[in-house]
């Protein structure tokens, strides 16, 4: 295959992946890496280290993880119930299937009802489910400038 097509691949890959970092559905961080991969696979890693995409899968695997653990360090934080984290861990999933609205509030509500549950106090919940909230928004903010950094070191990497 030309090269040339590889490259149009790459790009839109690490396109989709920089939209997926925000929308649901779509594996942001996973998208992103294969873009590069492909894009430094294309020159035979001549251009661009396997050191450097070594680095870069670490980038990759620590963003993934942001996903699954931001939202539930939010609420261990706001010193939540374990009702209140399975709650919080709950509504991450059945928001993954609701869209982006569904991604960004239903660990809230997961965390509310968990530790409305466990302590039958309203503040207390409404705390715990900010701080969940806070807990997400900090993560898809950091899985954002990662996904970035992933970019500009493959970049920095294949100009250099």
């Amino acid at each position: 295959m030309d090269s040339h097509y590889l490259w149009i691949v790459s790009a839109v890959l690490v396109f989709l992946g920089l939209a997926g970092s925000v929308l649901p559905l779509l594996p942001g961080t996973l998208l992103v890496w294969l873009g590069l991969l492909l894009g430094a696979w294309s020159e035979d890693f001549s251009r661009v280290s396997v050191g450097t995409m070594v680095f870069i899968t670490f980038l990759a695997v620590f963003a993934s993880s942001l996903d699954f653990v931001a939202g539930l360090l939010g609420a261990k934080r706001a010193q939540a119930s374990k009702l209140a984290l399975v709650g919080a861990a709950v509504g991450t999933v059945v928001g993954i299937f609701m869209g982006l609205i569904g991604v960004l509030f239903m660990p809230l509500v997961g965390a509310a009802i968990g530790e409305y549950w466990a302590q039958k106090n309203h503040q207390r919940a409404a705390r715990v489910a900010f701080a969940t909230w806070l807990g997400i928004m900090l993560g898809m903010i950091a899985k954002i400038v990662i996904a970035f950094m992933m970019l500009g070191i493959f970049l920095i990497a294949l100009w250099v």
